[in-house]
């Protein structure tokens, strides 16, 4: 099942469902992909299903209950055998994942219905997102889901942004994309694809 099916059409409210779009453009059978964030495991569904049997996913985070909830999650959907489950923070993603990765994703904040004291935090989601860059080929594709709204999460959004805005025009394509009849702390997207020629 693939995401841009004519018989799977998906409502593009708020930003994840808009970057699986997109990530769904980019990553294909066989494709490497990791979850930075992988929270109620989600995200690791979709990239597990795009990437396939050949294809493999790394999903990391840092609270017990995301990784036993995105594990029975996968294994319901049969597609735990492409994912590595990885209980650490992502700023630790190269020292697991290799450069060879066509995605990246990033969903911060907190993990919803658990503890919303336990959020991504500026100075760790920086280091990830440095070296996720790294392990991108060219034309791989990260996507960071940026959460305002919560205590800490406009700090975060605004570190995203500057590191984002500092990316080099000619090797890195950055986009902010959100919806703009909602309230102005709603969820955004930034989405980064690494250059040919990079």
């Amino acid at each position: 099942m693939t995401i841009n099916s004519p018989t799977n059409l998906i409502t593009l409210r708020g930003p994840v469902p808009l970057a699986h779009l997109i990530l769904g453009q980019f990553l294909q059978q066989g494709g490497q992909a990791a979850d930075a964030t992988c929270g109620n495991g989600q995200d690791t569904l979709f990239l597990a299903d795009q990437v396939g049997a050949t294809g493999m996913v790394w999903a990391f985070d840092i609270q017990e209950e995301a990784i036993s909830t995105t594990v029975d999650r996968l294994a319901r959907a049969g597609l735990a055998g492409q994912v590595k489950m990885l209980h650490c923070g992502h700023e630790k993603i190269s020292e697991y994942v290799p450069a060879t990765l066509n995605a990246v994703v990033f969903n911060l904040g907190y993990r919803p219905g658990g503890d919303r004291s336990i959020i991504t935090r500026p100075e760790t989601t920086l280091a990830a997102l440095e070296k996720a860059l790294q392990l991108l080929l060219p034309q791989g594709i990260l996507t960071a889901t940026v959460y305002p709204g919560h205590a800490g999460g406009a700090c975060e959004g605004r570190m995203v942004e500057a590191w984002a805005d500092r990316l080099e025009p000619g090797q890195w394509h950055v986009w902010r994309m959100g919806q703009l009849n909602v309230a102005t702390d709603a969820p955004y997207l930034i989405l980064v694809q690494k250059g040919v020629g990079k």
